[in-house]
């Protein structure tokens, strides 16, 4: 079983271990992690950082602005002067585009993560259309048992279920990668929750070319 990412640190690759000057350092949702890792690895970007703040912020998206900003101001303190930060809004009511400019430093477009890897601007023609769907990624369709199943308490009270989900008509699975297992994974979750599932494969949309921009320079 894949081992959950850790909370609150910097996640390097081996060898990049080295911080500060001339370094790019993406301030990122821990959700995000391997994706970005796997677009670093492949580009053989050896001057990338990555600091990964909890996924689990995303259940009080209003300490995500304040988060970022702590974590911007102690990345200046380490010496990095190239930051950038890789969220979403995620539901911060414009919060955090606000301590981005404060901090002078940019962040990736979009509403939310599924926005962007869907590409932002596909996402939005296809939003009338998908009004009623629930959506997954890579990290979710791994992650659905701990972070919505028991997330939300239906592992003790399963009537619950269609009182949060009984809106929706379908789960969109957005794949990172064409995994079977993973695709496995988020059939089953769409079962659970009494929906059909639809698969996108996306790969890593708008952020491949944000973290591209940001690695340039």
């Amino acid at each position: 079983m894949t081992q959950p990412l850790p909370d609150d640190e910097t996640l390097t690759e081996a060898g990049l271990e080295l911080r500060g000057r001339g370094r790019v350092l993406l301030i990122a949702c821990g959700a995000l992690a391997r994706e970005i890792l796997a677009v670093g690895r492949a580009n053989r970007w050896t001057h990338l950082d990555l600091a990964c703040l909890p996924a689990r912020l995303h259940n009080t998206p209003a300490v995500i602005p304040e988060a970022v900003r702590a974590r911007i101001r102690r990345a200046r303190a380490e010496g990095y002067e190239a930051i950038h930060v890789v969220y979403a809004d995620c539901g911060t009511g414009g919060l955090l585009d606000r301590v981005c400019a404060e901090e002078g430093v940019e962040r990736i477009a979009g509403p939310h993560c599924y926005s962007f890897f869907d590409g932002n601007d596909a996402f939005a023609a296809r939003a009338d259309a998908e009004i009623g769907a629930f959506y997954l990624t890579d990290f979710l369709a791994r992650q659905f048992d701990a972070l919505v199943w028991r997330g939300l308490g239906l592992d003790r009270h399963p009537e619950l279920r269609d009182l949060y989900f009984g809106n929706y008509d379908r789960v969109v699975y957005l794949a990172q990668t064409d995994d079977p297992a993973l695709e496995a994974r988020a059939r089953e979750a769409a079962l659970r929750l009494g929906l059909g599932l639809e698969k996108r494969v996306t790969g890593y949309g708008d952020l491949a070319a944000f973290v591209a921009a940001a690695m340039r320079g």
